[in-house]
């Protein structure tokens, strides 16, 4: 007996949905193994440590966990932490913000993608905007990288 026409389409929107979700889930967990590649020597999660904690870092102001000493050019910056700001910040933080503490870049964009995703997926559900490409950013001076 043939498919009806409407039962087609619900099929192809339920396979295209959990195949989404893979990708989604195969994004975050390559994210995942960069993060703790990368940023783990000055970050944590739920702490702040030479760099401050990430977990929550969507939709939160730069420079405004208490406690933490954030430069001054960071305190000041006004930006909130979404797709854009972190790939503007982690392709070069001193030329997104300049006189910031950070000594590190990730050249790669779509390496910049997966950290995004997987920071997004730290910050609760509905935080920003699902993160699918690398925003376009001006080529960044030649500068220290720090791996």
């Amino acid at each position: 007996m043939p498919l009806r026409p409407t039962t087609c389409l619900a099929l192809c929107l339920i396979f295209l949905t959990a195949q989404a979700h893979a990708d989604g889930a195969a994004a975050i967990k390559q994210g995942q193994r960069l993060w703790q590649q990368r940023c783990t020597d000055c970050h944590a999660l739920d702490t702040d440590e030479t760099g401050p904690r990430h977990r929550g870092v969507f939709g939160r102001r730069a420079g405004s966990i208490k406690g933490y000493d954030y430069s001054r050019a960071l305190k000041r910056s006004q930006v909130t932490w979404d797709a854009r700001s972190l790939d503007r910040w982690l392709t070069d933080p001193e030329q997104f913000i300049p006189g910031q503490n950070m000594d590190f870049k990730v050249s790669n964009a779509s390496e910049r993608a997966a950290l995004i995703v997987y920071l997004q997926s730290l910050s609760g559900p509905g935080v920003g905007k699902p993160f699918t490409e690398p925003v376009q950013t001006p080529r960044a001076a030649p500068g220290k990288l720090r791996r």
